[in-house]
């Protein structure tokens, strides 16, 4: 429901694709698209080696053959005893499995895919339990169990990041040193092994500003990685303090973004927020999770991305390129309310409307959130051309997550260029092609 610069036709198309799919295929009487009575492009398949082919049936063709498959179904009495939403929801699923048949022969990169070494995580486990469930992963497995999963899944390319914090909050020489270690063992170890299966973003000793631009330089120009990935705060700092400047700097100079992964809140932040003291309540460390991945860690990225906005980092650095996962962090939901209180406080401050940071300098990833009505919340504010497929691996099934995608309801082009062609052109890497078509889904 895009038009060819991944924008959306109308709010009306819109409110008319959320509808609950028997509501669309049946409510009565078979509702017909508002935009049937629109002119149509048809999208095609772009790119070296494809065919110039319509990705898609046009909708009404889609919708008439949904409609006989119906009658087809009442007239043979396949439909004895099924209710009218029944109906609708196998209609529905027919229609998913031809998009997801459709589509099956998708490349992948994934762009935010995890990796950690036993050394790493002896530093970084909160208490042993911790520790053997970071093991129990397959976290440091980036041999052959690691690429069978890729295989299966239909995922072409992993673009691996260490998992979080990595070695930031590691003072001195021995953070200097771990980084360094760290990304070596992926540019000399799967990155050789498996040519063209692997790529990395750098890993970074923030607690020395000026080692870690010239760290990622080093692993730009001599490992060829792609950026580099932080994790939330370091130390009681952001990277909009003045101390991350050489940071921002040698980025923007390089052509490289940086990922802003979360990391876990400083322990006054941790106490206040999310601290759980009432007895049985905690047993499974459950404010853990609530200051992480449960709900925390969103929140600290979008505040991070906000701060580097509101202190004029994209004024001093404009050809700055930030990454954030997870399906923009909760910025869908906020947007409008971002733009609305933010603007014009801003407008003195900054040399740009607030909005238009997001659109210069920002690209986002689907990490973690295999979930269509997020990535269209996602898309109605961001341009498709920014947003690039992920899994998050190991924390996130792999497969689950390609199938997904699949089967989303979006133009062949748009699908393209989240699953790899954006990946491609802000990396400047080529996607390796898996070999062998795909089961036809079941």
């Amino acid at each position: 429901m895009y038009d060819n610069n991944g924008q959306l036709i109308s709010v009306e198309l819109d409110s008319w694709y959320r509808l609950p799919a028997e509501e669309r295929l049946l409510g009565g009487e078979l509702q017909s698209s508002p935009s049937e009575s629109r002119p149509h492009t048809a999208q095609h398949n772009i790119g070296v080696g494809v065919d110039m082919k319509p990705t898609a049936k046009p909708l009404k063709q889609l919708l008439m053959g949904r409609r006989k498959f119906l009658s087809g179904a009442a007239a043979l009495g396949v439909g004895a005893g099924l209710s009218a939403p029944a109906i609708a929801s196998r209609v529905a699923a027919e229609e998913i499995a031809e998009i997801a048949w459709r589509d099956r022969d998708l490349p992948f990169i994934g762009t935010e895919e995890t990796y950690s070494t036993d050394e790493l995580i002896a530093k970084i486990a909160f208490n042993d339990d911790h520790a053997e469930f970071l093991k129990s992963l397959g976290l440091s497995d980036l041999g052959s169990s690691r690429i069978s999963a890729m295989d299966d899944a239909g995922l072409n390319v992993q673009i691996l990041s260490v998992h979080t914090p990595g070695v930031q909050n590691i003072p001195g020489r021995e953070g200097i040193d771990f980084a360094y270690r760290l990304n070596k063992t992926i540019a000399n170890g799967p990155m050789v092994t498996y040519p063209g299966r692997f790529q990395a973003f750098a890993t970074l000793p923030l607690q020395d500003p000026a080692a870690s631009a010239d760290e990622l330089e080093r692993a730009v120009r001599e490992d060829g990685f792609v950026g580099a990935m932080t994790n939330g705060h370091i130390g009681n700092k952001f990277l909009d303090h003045p101390d991350f400047e050489p940071v921002l700097a040698r980025a923007e100079a390089l052509g490289v973004p940086i990922y802003l992964h979360p990391g876990f809140p400083p322990k006054e932040v941790f106490d206040i927020y999310y601290r759980i003291t009432r007895p049985g309540y905690n047993e499974d460390n459950q404010d853990y999770i609530f200051s992480g991945s449960g709900y925390g860690w969103h929140q600290e990225v979008l505040t991070q991305a906000l701060r580097m906005i509101m202190t004029g980092s994209f004024d001093r650095f404009p050809k700055l390129k930030i990454i954030i996962g997870h399906m923009g962090e909760g910025l869908p939901f906020y947007f409008e309310r971002i733009l609305e209180d933010l603007g014009e406080v801003t407008e003195r401050s900054l040399e740009k409307p607030i909005g238009q940071y997001f659109t210069d300098n920002f690209w986002f990833t689907t990490s973690a959130f295999p979930r269509s009505d997020l990535l269209h919340l996602l898309l109605k504010h961001v341009n498709v051309d920014r947003v690039m497929f992920a899994t998050d691996y190991p924390f996130a099934d792999m497969k689950q997550q390609t199938d997904w995608f699949r089967a989303v309801h979006l133009p062949r082009e748009a699908k393209e260029k989240i699953a790899f062609r954006n990946a491609e052109k802000l990396f400047g890497i080529k996607v390796v092609r898996h070999k062998g078509p795909r089961p036809r889904p079941r």
